[in-house]
């Protein structure tokens, strides 16, 4: 029973022991915390087996391996500089921000129907003849787009969030990032969802215009925008730089642990 329970709570388990790391700075905690987040990633490939989405079974795979990699560091290195300490505290930080909505129904169907929402408001707004025919489905022209919980954003949201609150830097300039990149990421989302829905509506590319608006035009407009947020953090926050920098440094292999 109590093994069932561990298995259970793995994710929350290793975020919090993560985050009393980075509080406590005890690289003990943070060594056992990456390794069960390890476990927690390699947990989820079965299921992408399962249903043969092998891009996310590579993922999830490397992020587990990335995870043991981190707990070897910190075991063996301790928090030998700022930026494995750093590194603990920003997973924790991006973890308990993502994976409320990730896990807990009620959170996940709040922030997808608010989303569907806001982005049918913004289109009538424009005057684009939207209907809403459920919490999270919108048509137009008969053709119908579903809103899911990667349509909300919560993931480069909790990326950008976590990161610059666990960065050592003056709170006005936090702040201040935080809000220009949480903000923009969301509203540049909102926009998306709607080219997505209106292109696909009105048949801009013909019968394929689904994928090539959600595959391909969208995907690229926001890795480029996400570029854009990075480089409009990186000069608000130079410290965050700094410090990416330094783990990269860190966790190259063949690192030698003397300075």
């Amino acid at each position: 029973m109590m093994l069932e329970w561990l298995v259970s709570y793995l994710l929350w388990i290793s975020l919090l022991l993560l985050l009393a790391s980075a509080l406590a700075r005890s690289s003990r905690f943070a060594a056992f915390g990456w390794t069960l987040f390890a476990f927690f990633w390699l947990g989820k490939i079965e299921h992408y087996l399962a249903i043969e989405d092998y891009f996310n079974v590579a993922l999830f795979l490397a992020a587990g391996l990335l995870s043991f990699y981190m707990a070897w560091i910190v075991k063996s290195r301790g928090f030998s500089s700022k930026a494995c300490y750093w590194a603990s505290y920003a997973a924790s930080a991006c973890g308990i921000i993502y994976f409320p909505f990730a896990e807990v129904e009620a959170l996940q169907v709040g922030l997808i129907g608010f989303t569907a929402q806001i982005t049918a408001k913004m289109l009538q707004i424009l005057s684009v003849p939207v209907i809403m025919e459920s919490w999270n489905i919108m048509s137009l022209n008969g053709r119908s787009v579903e809103i899911v919980l990667a349509c909300t954003a919560i993931e480069s949201i909790a990326l950008f969030a976590g990161v610059i609150l666990s960065v050592q830097a003056p709170l006005r300039r936090r702040l201040t990032a935080l809000a220009a990149s949480t903000i923009s990421i969301y509203l540049l989302n909102v926009l998306r969802n709607g080219f997505v829905l209106m292109a696909y509506g009105g048949s801009w590319f013909g019968e394929s215009s689904f994928d090539i608006a959600h595959n391909i035009i969208a995907k690229l407009g926001s890795t480029i925008a996400l570029l854009a947020i990075s480089y409009m953090v990186f000069m608000l926050l130079p410290e965050l730089l700094s410090i990416i920098d330094e783990l990269a440094t860190e966790i190259k292999p063949g690192r030698g642990d003397a300075a």
